[in-house]
């Protein structure tokens, strides 16, 4: 059997400004999808963000491979796409079965309810492709339980409006297949330099997963409605095995929350030094995670932690309240500190809400050259599709709340007008320029890199500006 896995492209500039700048990561729900395909089956991995043009790369891949199964995943911001590349598979072979996954098809299955979709998988895919790919082969019905749907079975608006599916253990879910993807393609700019010199910004990087999950419940996360506010961890021996096998020198932790259990990470770390693993490691923590346990934090810094990226949303305590973070400024303030104090390089997030003023956008460019030296990052307070959030602005979108949702276009009405509105989120990124590691420190690395930077920066700053024109924007 022939089987060909979809990851769309992005369609609005500022996704692919990022992607093709500053962090592309390989598709990794697709591999470890592609992990749970039997033996004797064929599997292609089509990753469209790599592509020049993406679409005729697809039709080039299903000509080429001419597929019984094509599986899909994607985000609520390429929904609609998926459903026009599903169209586009069954215009090339009526009879190949479509198959949708991903996040919008958990939170939002009976969007994928049109023609031209066969099944619709809720929460994890590793392990239920494997069971369709079976179903399929025997001529059995290829929906079963709440995590395989059919748009064409009697019940299944009454299953699709139920809460996700508990993802199996952890120990079920099949290994991700890395050798299935041009693994030169994906990168993370890396800013942490001990030693003040770096040979590249843009090492190849791989993608791990130890946990799924996250034991919070901010607003604006869809990942608790996802779980039911489960966490599920892979043991430390699993963990560590995967990492030795990796070719890639540098790793970034794709968890939701990497280090919530700190006995579980403590014994991950002790293994990588045991086992003389040297990586370089970059993942996401709370600030209270570091407040509570820098030594977790220390120790990981021997292991090979060069970089953590912590949501601080805000310094102000208002905010994080009307966030839920469960934290407050002190907190942040605290975690900032003993980062510094270790040497491990912080890349602090904040959130945009659309109803700032002018003034509360300077007062966020003042909290960001108080963090120097650190990565600061933005994105703009978006309501999830299906969160709470979701519906209680279901009714002040001012765009499609599908397509835009990428965390960086306001859906819902900003105080300012939107010309305005991203002209200071714009200057919000060139004011944490001033605050980089790389700038502040005075870290040697090659002249085309400072280039290239410079360039792929300039047009990631000017796209951040033109936001407001994709409004205007048809797909």
């Amino acid at each position: 059997m022939r089987i060909l896995l979809v990851k769309p492209h992005p369609q609005l500039l500022i996704a692919k400004r990022l992607q093709e700048g500053f962090l592309h990561l390989e598709p990794l729900e697709l591999e470890i999808v592609a992990g749970g395909v039997p033996e004797e089956d064929e599997v292609v991995i089509c990753d469209l963000g790599i592509e020049k043009n993406p679409m005729e790369a697809f039709h080039n891949y299903l000509h080429e491979l001419n597929p019984d199964i094509v599986g899909f995943t994607g985000y609520s911001s390429q929904s609609a796409l998926v459903r026009k590349l599903a169209e586009i598979v069954k215009g090339h072979n009526p009879s190949a079965l479509n198959v949708v996954g991903g996040v919008h098809a958990t939170i939002i299955p009976e969007d994928y309810a049109v023609k031209g979709i066969d099944i619709i998988v809720r929460g994890e895919g590793g392990t239920a492709f494997r069971e369709i790919i079976r179903r399929h082969k025997q001529g059995m019905p290829l929906h079963f339980g709440d995590v395989s749907l059919s748009p064409g079975q009697p019940d299944f608006h009454v299953k699709a409006k139920q809460p996700p599916p508990p993802f199996p253990p952890v120990h079920e879910i099949p290994r991700a297949r890395r050798d299935l993807v041009r693994r030169s393609k994906y990168f993370c700019v890396w800013t942490s330099a001990p030693e003040k010199k770096l040979d590249t910004m843009f090492p190849r990087t791989a993608s791990m997963r130890t946990s799924i999950g996250c034991a919070f419940n901010c607003s604006f996360c869809v990942v608790h409605h996802i779980m039911n506010g489960k966490y599920l961890q892979r043991t430390p021996e699993d963990v560590v095995d995967e990492i030795s096998r990796l070719k890639e020198d540098n790793i970034y932790f794709v968890d939701d929350e990497t280090f919530l259990n700190k006995k579980r990470m403590t014994e991950i770390a002790e293994l990588l030094l045991l086992k003389g693993i040297k990586k370089k490691y970059i993942s996401w923590a709370r600030s209270d995670t570091i407040v509570k346990h820098p030594e977790l934090f220390r120790l990981w810094k021997k292991a090979g932690l060069g970089l953590v990226y912590v949501g601080l949303e805000a310094m102000r305590g208002s905010q994080l309240k009307n966030y839920n973070k469960r934290t407050d400024v002190e907190t942040n303030r605290k975690a900032v500190s003993i980062l510094r104090e270790i040497g491990i390089t912080l890349h602090a997030s904040f959130i945009v809400d659309p109803d700032f003023t002018v003034e509360d956008f300077q007062s966020l460019e003042k909290d960001v050259l108080d963090l120097c030296p650190a990565e600061v990052t933005f994105t703009v307070l978006s309501p999830a599709p299906g969160t709470e959030l979701f519906q209680k602005y279901k009714n002040d979108f001012i765009c499609d709340p599908y397509l835009f949702y990428d965390c960086m276009h306001a859906i819902i009405p900003t105080r300012l007008g939107l010309k305005k509105f991203y002209a200071h989120f714009g200057r919000l990124s060139s004011v944490a320029l001033r605050a980089n590691p790389l700038r502040v420190n005075k870290v040697k690395v090659p002249r085309k890199e400072i280039m290239k930077v410079i360039y792929l920066g300039t047009k990631y700053i000017f796209a951040l500006r033109n936001i407001y024109k994709d409004y205007s924007l048809k797909m």
